[in-house]
């Protein structure tokens, strides 16, 4: 199709499907995660657009999307003035995608674009969420499969909503379901477990996740890390609870001690000096401590929400009709 072309059909008909994609130093791979998204779309045969989220990019990312952007304008850019992080990213993808159906997929080609086809075929027998489902994980490390795992298996364990194993970002959304989680304007935000949330018909679709085309993961430890707590604190209050639990065992352990403590110095004369005291005392220092964190993580996490601050703030937006200026700006 030549650009002409694109640009008159994008004038006349708008986008049955939005493909979204956040993007961090991604220079080398967007040409070709473009060629091979544009390649299925055209296929698929329906208007589509492909939004492309800068999230605070610090190498040529920007200006590559520009020229795609000048090349085809289907692809629309939100341009953040800052990095804001990959599911605040996804979440302006969503508040600025016009389609039916959005798809969202990270843009080093680790969800190949060619499941697309498949999610739309689910989506066209009536499933509103259509979530790709990692059926292998090509080039990952041992160490990121058993934590990913163990994260998993925890967080099924200890919220009350159902999130599937082996599931990233990568899934189709119903129009429907869109609306109801742009509804939603928490800052510390576990898009999956959101999707979970809403309900509707959600089924699964079957893939082989790939090797990162180029560059270096977007998600290292202490990221991983980060994001684990916020689906944590996001959709679980075990571990508040726990506090109160280890309260009453510590409170009847001491009791039990004190009983304990008094017959054997009274019968035996068997403790003496401050030791076991100290050793006690610290023990209990350290417990109250972790929990005054914990508690001290979700009034964190209070505060965020109270002050109301936008999600995210648009610097640029180039190829999406004119919209409320509040709306770009101050989400």
């Amino acid at each position: 199709m030549s650009v002409e072309q694109a640009r008159e059909l994008d004038n006349i008909v708008p986008p049955i499907y939005s493909i979204v994609a956040p993007i961090f130093n991604e220079e080398e791979t967007l040409p070709h995660f473009y060629a091979r998204v544009t390649q299925v779309m055209e296929k698929v045969g329906e208007p589509f657009e492909l939004i492309l989220v800068n999230d605070g990019s610090r190498d040529s990312s920007y200006q590559v999307m520009q020229d795609l952007h000048a090349s085809d304008p289907r692809v629309r850019i939100i341009d953040f003035s800052r990095n804001f992080g990959h599911q605040i990213a996804i979440s302006a993808g969503l508040d600025y995608a016009q389609g039916k159906a959005v798809v969202v997929m990270d843009s080093d080609l680790q969800d190949p674009p060619e499941v697309i086809p498949e999610l739309i075929a689910r989506w066209k027998e009536g499933v509103e969420v259509v979530y790709a489902q990692r059926e292998s994980r090509v080039g990952e490390t041992k160490f990121k499969l058993i934590t990913a795992d163990l994260f998993y298996r925890l967080i099924d364990r200890i919220t009350s909503i159902s999130i599937p194993r082996n599931v990233g970002d990568f899934r189709l959304v119903d129009r429907q379901v869109v609306d109801s989680l742009i509804q939603m304007r928490e800052h510390h935000r576990f898009m999956r477990g959101l999707s979970a949330w809403v309900g509707f018909r959600q089924e699964a679709v079957l893939y082989k996740r790939e090797e990162r085309y180029a560059g270096e993961t977007k998600y290292p430890l202490n990221k991983m890390i980060k994001f684990s707590l916020d689906a944590i604190t996001s959709f679980s209050h075990l571990p508040l609870q726990l506090a109160t639990t280890f309260g009453f065992i510590l409170a009847v352990i001491s009791l039990l001690g004190i009983v304990v403590a008094a017959f054997l110095r009274l019968v035996t004369g068997a403790i003496t000096g401050q030791a076991s005291t100290l050793i006690l005392v610290l023990f209990l220092g350290g417990i109250q401590l972790i929990f005054l964190g914990i508690i001290g993580e979700y009034l964190g996490r209070i505060y965020d929400e109270v002050r109301a601050r936008p999600l995210y703030i648009v610097h640029h937006a180039v190829g999406f009709p004119p919209r409320d200026n509040s709306m770009s700006s101050s989400k």
